[in-house]
């Protein structure tokens, strides 16, 4: 194998390209609302999530297989460790409110993935809380982080922001519990499971126009906002549309994890052309 296809293959599987996506998040966050960038906000989003990330996918595997990993997770093992002490490096850097509400999400992650509720049951074994948890903690990293860092409290428009980004990474989601049904157990509820890979389809478009629908809402309506909102939606819609079970394994680790960035990208497109 060369070198660049190996180099993909560590940057989707060590959830890089999966925290350049929360950051990308954070980062429409903070132009939405003409808040400063914070380096070491950034820091914690990107670090954070690829800690997170890598712990709820590789704790399992690394716990019962120490001594046998394979190269590659060794590596992501490594990298994960570092990823941990850059992210716990930069919250010494911010407010402690800041690091109070890192510390919510990181403890929602762990119970993600750790038993708590009994020896062998945790946040995802309960029947519907896969989804809802992940886009809990999305939206917490990438909303309510960046607006009180900045000193700022949840205004009206930043709680429609909360809901509309909850509602675009449970869309996000449903192409990845497609992709997954035949290897998820039925405990786990997921919304395919629920209701059938059709009618999630159809509530997810449904969440997205919710999400467009919210825009309208707001204190503060602008054009730059609802362009880039529209754009976005119509791409989510088409990803969605096209999600099924035998799709490839870059549609969703890869494409759909990329929307978050393309928003970014349509929201600065967008903004340059009205200037």
């Amino acid at each position: 194998m060369t070198i660049l296809p190996q180099l993909f293959r560590f940057y989707i599987n060590s959830s890089v390209h999966v925290a350049v996506a929360v950051v990308s998040l954070g980062i429409l966050t903070t132009m939405t609302f003409d808040i400063p960038l914070n380096e070491y906000l950034l820091s914690v989003m990107f670090f954070g999530t690829i800690s997170g990330y890598n712990f709820v996918k590789y704790a399992g595997v690394a716990g019962l297989h120490h001594l046998s990993l394979t190269p590659g997770l060794k590596i992501i093992q490594i990298f994960s460790f570092f990823s941990a002490i850059a992210l716990a490096i930069s919250l010494f850097y911010l407010p402690i409110k800041v690091f109070v509400w890192g510390g919510v999400f990181g403890l929602l992650t762990m119970l993600y993935a750790l038993p708590f509720i009994s020896r062998k049951r945790n946040l995802r074994s309960l029947k519907g809380m896969k989804i809802i948890v992940i886009a809990a903690v999305w939206t917490g990293v990438a909303v309510v982080l960046p607006v009180i860092n900045y000193g700022e409290t949840i205004t009206w428009d930043a709680g429609v922001m909360i809901a509309q980004r909850f509602l675009f990474v449970v869309v996000l989601m449903i192409p990845f519990e497609i992709r997954d049904l035949k290897y998820d157990a039925l405990t786990l509820g997921t919304l395919p499971q629920l209701i059938g890979i059709r009618a999630a389809k159809y509530l997810g478009l449904i969440f997205l126009v919710i999400v467009f629908i919210l825009e309208y809402v707001k204190d503060e309506m602008e054009t730059v906002k609802l362009l880039s909102t529209f754009g976005i939606i119509c791409l989510a819609a088409c990803m969605l549309l096209f999600a099924n079970e035998k799709q490839s394994p870059y549609y969703t680790s890869f494409w759909v994890e990329s929307l978050p960035m393309l928003w970014l990208c349509l929201f600065w497109g967008v903004q340059l052309l009205l200037t």
